[in-house]
């Protein structure tokens, strides 16, 4: 900082702590004025004292001012722009004003001033002002300038004070707006080009070339834009008339001013300007045409209308407005035959006109309009008087017979009428006629006529006929006058009630509500008044209780029903509803209604396997298991139908996500991976079951999969199913109990059924499977049609062996239908599992298999596993065993399979012959076979068999037998 020194003149100071005047840069020190001293802009503080202490002295009044430590170095300006955020840079003050940053704290900086000092604040670690609170210029200084805001800086230690300003600067944040969005203007169409219409200026509260610069006005061929600028930059808005107005062409101009500022993006405002052209009396009246024709006979009577004139002006209000008079041409003798309504210009007869006096009139008509300065049309109407017969013939009713019945014979009597004309001789004979096309006609006697029925009527058709009669005299011109005749036919109940359709299909969402309105029968009846009045009731159809389903409002045919319907139970029912007319005798008719109960997703899946009344399924796997190795699968129902009974099964939960998999459609659980180096040995899965309604219903299962190093063989005995029953599993056993809680008594019979059968089948010497199946020697289509959703288990009498029967139906993932059949002679080693299949698309999986199961372990004699899969095209199969020592031998399912009992199948050939007149082992009827056949021995394999009713599955380690949605689970 520069040192500047002068002398002032001796006066008090404005401020008592004011002190030099020196500039450094953008800080602009201001020192003491009037106190006649020298100073320099870097003292310090105890010599700056001194000094003023000096200065002081040298004071002419002798006034002693003690100031302590007090000390004004400067005056620092800043400047920053308006609605900046919080924490903008201002400036370093104290860099600025040459303090050390690292004294700052300990000295007790602060910024003072009021209520300016909100708008700032100093970081005191950098000593930065920064913006503490968003400024508006606008409201703050207004439109004065420069906008300045004082701070005080206060330092202690020593006590220094400095002024701050920082000046506010302007930027373009308010847009031009004017006083009023719409302004209305009313210029008459006689304004001369030049007028001036001013206009309200726009309002902008920035300054500088951030506020209005400039106005522009829409583009228009009849007006201007004017500015004029006065002092302070306020200009002055003149809309300037160019062209002369027509209201007639247009009488409303709408423009648009738009205000715009000079910032940068520039802003604008607009108004809108309406100006509507008031009318002056420029414009004459006119007719449609300058020469009016008409002809009257003589003697028409005073009021016919001679002529209709019209007569416009485009001019508006009052200079518009036309009155119709006779002009000064028209002859005093015609202003008496004629007369003019001035408002409507409707020409009329006013005297007795004679054809023998004169044959035309010429008449002269004025059209005035009503403006200030009066403006005339003229035309001109020419008259014709024509002679004629003078006098019409009248026709006079003297009986009126209406109404009268639809039933009507012909030649009935209708109305009696008579005729007269007052002129002479041939103009006085009179001719009478009707319209054609109508069951009437009209029979005469000298001037009495009569109205006759022609036809047979039918109110149906027409109710009401209007006859018109017309009497026509001889007369040249011939007259002629109508008379009207108003005939009324009564209606008679000839049609009964019909129905829009004569049959109705309802179709209704199942679980409505009771009382609901399911749909409006309608009948219409064409007759009238109670013959038309129509109700309805129901008839009883085909022995169904329709009271019990619906019931009819019967004024107007609308069906309620009685309760809420259930699809799974009722899914269809037809009834008969009556209309009846309230004629005498009624007559009626009738339509069938048959109402269509449609599925709704009520039901949720049903899962059969797992069992969901038994504890958690628990299911072993290898651990040297592949990938895609099957675990099990989930069986599930839906009691919907349709689309509501598709199932989608999706995994839920588990152990390990990744490990397990879930077939979309099947329900399958396989492996993804193997899980040979998996160290969890149990895993948890839960299966989701969603069914395809809307909205979807869920069910779920939890299903156990514990990883073991080996799976046991398991070897059947079939000691245990001749001295308990504990061989079932715990799936059989409580979906039998559960099935016999609910239909006990039915099961019973069906159990007695079986043995009768059984028994008859023992005196026939039918085949085993048929007599301990209970099913005779039949056809296998046959005996699969008795397939239904119940579980039969069907024992020979005196069998000791466990039944091992099941049938199963439904949807879900049984969307075919399996029969599983284990049948046992008293001696049997073994049984036999079957599964019957409804059948699948051709090119699927096999359809049916069939297992048998060795269940008696001998030693050094093998045991058999059966699985026949059928192919596309073939019925279902029944396979029994008969003897202890069937000893079977199969080569791995090819071409050649030999039975030792006596029968040998070939799948190549698909002939079969028999070896040995003994009973052969297996029967297979009517079937396209192919056999997969496997031998083990009981000293050395450990492997056993795992397969659905589906597919057919190799060979892998097992420690039970159970195949997915089966009910027997053998135990080791």
């Amino acid at each position: 900082m520069h040192q500047e020194s002068g002398r002032h003149q001796h006066r008090p100071p404005a401020h008592p702590q004011q002190c030099l005047l020196a500039t450094h840069g953008n800080l602009t020190a201001v020192g003491t004025e009037g106190i006649g001293c020298e100073g320099r802009a870097g003292w310090g503080g105890v010599g700056l004292f001194s000094s003023v202490m000096a200065c002081i002295g040298l004071w002419s009044r002798g006034l002693l001012v003690l100031v302590v430590l007090s000390l004004v170095r400067g005056q620092l300006r800043y400047s920053v722009k308006e609605e900046v955020n919080h924490g903008a840079f201002v400036g370093n003050v104290v860099s600025d004003l040459g303090l050390d940053v690292k004294q700052i704290p300990t000295r007790g900086f602060r910024i003072t001033s009021g209520n300016n000092k909100q708008y700032f604040d100093v970081n005191l670690g950098n000593g930065v002002l920064f913006v503490n609170r968003t400024i508006d210029r606008e409201s703050l200084c207004g439109p004065s300038t420069p906008c300045i805001i004082s701070l005080g800086v206060v330092i202690e230690n020593p006590v220094e004070v400095h002024n701050l300003e920082v000046e506010i600067l302007d930027i373009n944040d308010n847009a031009p707006q004017f006083p009023r969005n719409d302004y209305h203007l009313e210029i008459s169409e006689s304004a001369v080009p030049g007028a001036r219409f001013p206009i309200e200026s726009a309002q902008d509260p920035d300054i500088g070339t951030n506020s209005i610069q400039s106005y522009k006005l829409s583009d228009n061929d009849h007006f201007a834009l004017d500015l004029k600028t006065f002092s302070g930059n306020s200009k002055l808005i003149e809309i300037v008339l160019k062209k002369s107005l027509d209201r007639e062409q247009k009488a409303l101009h709408q423009l648009l001013l738009t205000a715009i500022d000079g910032g940068s993006p520039a802003k604008s405002g607009t108004a809108q300007i309406s100006i509507r052209v008031m009318d002056t009396n420029d414009n004459t009246p006119f007719f449609d045409k300058s020469t009016y024709k008409a002809s009257l006979l003589e003697n028409s009577p005073a009021g016919t209308l001679v002529v209709k004139l019209n007569a416009s002006d485009p001019d508006e209000g009052s200079n518009g407005e036309v009155m119709y008079s006779f002009s000064s041409y028209t002859p005093q003798k015609v202003r008496q035959l004629f007369s003019i309504e001035p408002k409507t210009g409707e020409v009329r007869v006013n005297g007795a006109l004679d054809y023998e006096r004169s044959s035309s009139y010429e008449i002269y008509i004025q059209a005035i309009d009503r403006g200030p300065v009066a403006m005339t049309g003229h035309c001109k109407v020419l008259v014709e008087v024509v002679d004629a017969n003078d006098n019409a013939p009248e026709i006079v009713v003297t009986s009126n017979y209406s109404p009268i019945s639809e039933n009507s014979q012909v030649d009935t009597v209708v109305a009696l009428m008579s005729v007269t004309d007052k002129d002479s001789g041939i103009n006085k004979q009179v001719s009478l006629t009707m319209q054609p096309n109508l069951p009437f006609k009209l029979s005469s006697f000298k001037n009495t006529y009569k109205l006759l029925t022609d036809g047979k009527l039918d109110r149906e058709k027409c109710s009401s006929y209007n006859v018109t009669i017309t009497a026509t005299d001889s007369g040249v011109p011939a007259l002629s006058s109508e008379k009207t005749l108003y005939v009324q036919v009564s209606d008679v109940n000839d049609n009964p009630p019909v129905f829009e359709q004569s049959s109705y299909s309802v179709y209704v969402l199942e679980n409505n509500a009771p009382g609901v309105s399911l749909f409006s029968v309608k009948a219409m009846d064409p007759d009238a008044n109670e013959n038309a009045f129509v109700s309805y009731l129901l008839l009883q159809s085909e022995g169904v209780p329709v009271s019990s389903y619906v019931s009819i409002k019967s004024d107007n045919g609308t069906i309620y029903a009685v309760q809420s319907f259930d699809y799974e139970k009722l899914r269809e029912f037809r009834f008969v509803v009556q209309a009846q007319d309230a004629g005498n005798p009624s007559l009626s008719s009738s339509a069938t209604v048959n109402v269509f109960i449609l599925d709704q997703n009520d039901h949720a899946p049903t899962i059969l396997y797992p069992a969901p009344s038994s504890t958690r399924s628990i299911e072993m796997i290898p651990r040297a298991a592949d990938a895609d190795y099957l675990v099990t699968k989930v069986i599930a129902v839906d009691s919907d139908s349709g689309q509501n009974a598709w199932l989608f099964y999706n995994l839920g939960k588990a152990t390990d996500p990744k490990l397990f998999k879930v077939s979309l459609h099947t329900g399958e659980i396989r492996t993804t991976r193997k899980v040979v180096d998996d160290t969890i040995a149990s895993y948890n899965v839960t299966v989701i079951v969603k069914d395809n309604g809307e909205p979807p219903l869920t069910s779920s299962t939890t299903v156990s999969i514990a990883v073991v190093d080996r799976i046991s063989k398991i070897v059947p005995n079939s000691q245990r199913h001749e001295k308990s029953n504990t061989g079932y599993s715990d799936i059989t056993l409580y979906l039998i109990i559960g099935l016999c809680s609910i239909s006990f008594l039915f099961i019973l019979t069906l159990i007695i059924i079986s043995i009768l059968k059984c028994c008859k089948c023992n005196g026939n010497a039918e085949p085993c499977c048929a007599c301990c199946c209970g099913v005779p020697n039949q056809n296998p289509t046959e005996m699969y049609k008795q397939a239904n959703n119940n579980i039969e288990t069907r024992l020979p009498p005196g069998s000791k062996a466990q039944p091992h029967f099941i049938e199963v139906r439904g949807n879900g993932s049984l969307t075919k239908t399996y029969c599983y059949k284990a049948c046992m002679t008293a001696g049997s080693g073994s049984d036999t599992f079957m599964f019957y299949n409804t059948g699948i698309p051709v090119g699927t999986l096999p359809q049916a298999v069939i297992a048998d199961r060795n269940l008696k372990r001998l030693s050094g004699q093998s045991f058999q596993n059966l699985i026949i899969l059928k192919s596309e095209t073939t019925t279902p199969v029944e396979c029994c065993t008969y003897g202890r020592s069937s000893s079977l031998t199969w080569r791995s399912g090819r071409t050649r399979t030999t039975v030792a009992n006596g029968f040998q199948c070939n799948t190549r050939t698909r002939r079969r012959r028999s070896v040995s007149p003994r009973r052969s082992w297996c029967e297979l009827q009517q079937l396209d076979l192919q056999i997969w056949t496997w031998q083990s021995k009981t000293t050395s394999t450990t492997n056993t068999t795992r397969f659905s009713g589906e597919f057919y599955y190799p060979r892998i380690p097992s420690h039970h037998f159970n195949p997915p949605g089966s009910t027997s689970s053998p135990r080791s």
